[in-house]
Formats: C-alpha cells, structure tokens, sequence
C-alpha cells in the first residue's frame, strides 16, 4: 500500500463508511465507494452531512455541508486500490469476504466493524496476509431526508491477534493517524470484538423492547437493565475462552454498580451532544442488525448452556 495520497474504496455506502470516507479524502486521500448495481443514481452525486468531529477538539466541531462523492458499480480483480475499507452489519460480513475475495487483488482489506462469529472464520475467503482489523469509534445515521448526523470521535481502534502489526497493518496505522485520528492498539483482539459485542447486545436488548437506541435517551431504568444484561453474559465470553482479566477496562462497566452506572448514562446521553446525537440517530424500529445481535448473542448463550433471562426476555419481544 503506497504513502501518501492512497486510494480507498469503501465497502458500500453505510454510515461508518461515510463518515471515515469523507475523513480520508479530507486528509488528502483518493476515496471511491463500490455500491451495488442501481444504487449510484438512487444515492445522488452528494450526501449531506451534519456531524460532529471530536478529532480536534474535545465537545466536537460541527460540520454541515454537502460533500460530493464518487460511486463504482464493478470492481475488477486488476484494479489498483490500495485499501478497502470492510464496514458491515456483522450478519453481512462472510457474504461481503466471499463476494471480494475474487476480486481483492493486491489491496489491504481492513475489516472494520462488529464481528461475533471467529473474526478469521468470518472472512476466510479473503487473503489473511492482506487483511487488517479495526473497530469504528464514529456512529449515526441517516434521516428521513437523507442527511447523515453521526459523531466522529479522534480515537479508533486497531488490532491484532497476538501477532505484532504486519507492514500492511503499520501503513493502515499510519493512514489513520495522518488523518488526525489516535490510534488505541487491541493486541487481543478476538476477546475485545467479543466484549464490546455484548455490551452492543445489552444496550439493543433495550432499543428492541423500547422501539430504538433513541428511545433510551435520558432513561436511566433503561440503561440499568442494559448494563444488568451485558453482565449475564460475561459467562458466555468466558465460554467461549476469553479472559477477562486481559479486558478489565472493557467490562468494568457492567461489573460496576448499575445503580451509579445507569443515571451517568441517562445524564450523558440526554446533555452531552456527542453522546446524545450518536443515540438519536438509531431511530429506526424496524433495523435488522440490533435483532440480529440480540438473536445471535442468544443463540450462542443457548448452545453453551448459560442462563440468560434478561437477553431471553428482549428474545420474546422480537418475536412478539
């Protein structure tokens, strides 16, 4: 992968796609996202934005502004990408791996987002020795009107599997941090996807039983029986051999009191912009990824015979 300008093909136009493409080609990078066949003229030639961009300065700068984009329909195995940048709902990713992995060529794929499933299982088609591996600290998503409002935070996440960064994985590092971004390294990545994964599992247990993440705004008994959630299934992680001891940080917050826990959440995500705008965006009742985290994480308790009557209960409400 070159230095410099790179040129970067986003999986797709979703929001994390969106936000940390529009974040490369501001720094300078040649920036182009493959949509399925149609979607280009249905998606427009610009997508308004309205975010806020923690990189800079603590509480967010906003920006609101048309930004043109440049869309691809095909993808030939000799293009001459230097990234591709692999953001979708974890139900979504083998599919995504299988349909690029013919057509990769000498790209880095960075594989960046949830994963519950074993994260090289996940995308075995595609080329281990090209693959990197991240987690997006940004959200949102788009309105009625199309505009995006989503928060992008300076730090992002990137991680190995108990393996020191390959080149490819240091020149993704470099990409990001060049583009403003601090980079916090995940050594144990695996343990980390699956950690915060439950803890995605507590908070849509909630949003799936209230309508959405944005019905739990400024809702304390909400974000109680969240974290209470993400606590039962700490067995399942220890299940499936994590060691927690190497996640302290990660699961500090549903081993805490939720009786301290849940009114900071309430007063952060009702007052606090940055908190506030990421959850208001997830408005949308009928989105299939916070089922299927529920489902999933469900399905994976089940098998390995760990009580899960909170999670059970947000089960019953999907299936209602």
């Amino acid at each position: 992968m070159r230095c410099c300008c790179v040129k970067v093909l986003m999986f797709g136009r979703g929001v994390i796609a969106t936000i940390y493409g529009w974040a490369l080609e501001q720094a300078g990078h040649d920036v182009e996202f493959l949509v399925r066949p149609g979607r280009a003229a249905e998606y427009g030639e610009t997508v308004e934005l309205d975010l806020l961009d923690a990189r800079r300065r603590p509480l967010g700068d906003r920006i609101t502004r048309s930004w043109s984009v440049r869309f691809r329909e095909e993808l030939a195995s000799d293009h001459d990408f230097d990234l591709i940048i692999l953001s979708v709902g974890h139900h979504h990713l083998s599919a995504a791996a299988e349909f690029l992995a013919p057509r990769v060529g000498t790209a880095t794929v960075l594989v960046f987002g949830s994963v519950w499933a074993e994260p090289t299982q996940a995308v075995a088609p595609l080329p281990a020795g090209q693959l990197a591996w991240g987690f997006p600290q940004a959200g949102g998503g788009f309105d009625g009107n199309g505009v995006l409002n989503g928060t992008l935070m300076r730090k992002i996440i990137l991680g190995t599997f108990e393996t020191k960064p390959t080149e490819r994985e240091k020149t993704v590092r470099k990409l990001f941090t060049g583009a403003g971004f601090k980079v916090t390294e995940q050594p144990e990545f695996r343990g980390w996807l699956w950690t915060h994964f439950i803890g995605d599992a507590g908070m849509h247990s909630q949003g799936v039983q209230l309508g959405s993440l944005s019905d739990m705004i400024g809702h304390a008994a909400s974000f109680r029986r969240a974290l209470l959630t993400s606590r039962e299934l700490l067995p399942v992680l220890q299940a499936r051999g994590v060691d927690l001891k190497r996640h302290s940080g990660s699961v500090s917050a549903f081993r805490a009191p939720a009786i301290l826990m849940a009114p900071m959440m309430s007063i952060l995500t009702a007052r606090v912009p940055l908190a506030r705008t990421n959850l208001a965006a997830h408005s949308d009742p009928s989105a299939e990824e916070p089922r299927r985290i529920v489902r999933d994480v469900l399905r994976e308790a089940h098998r390995l015979g760990v009580p899960t009557p909170r999670l059970d209960a947000a089960g019953a409400a999907i299936k209602a």
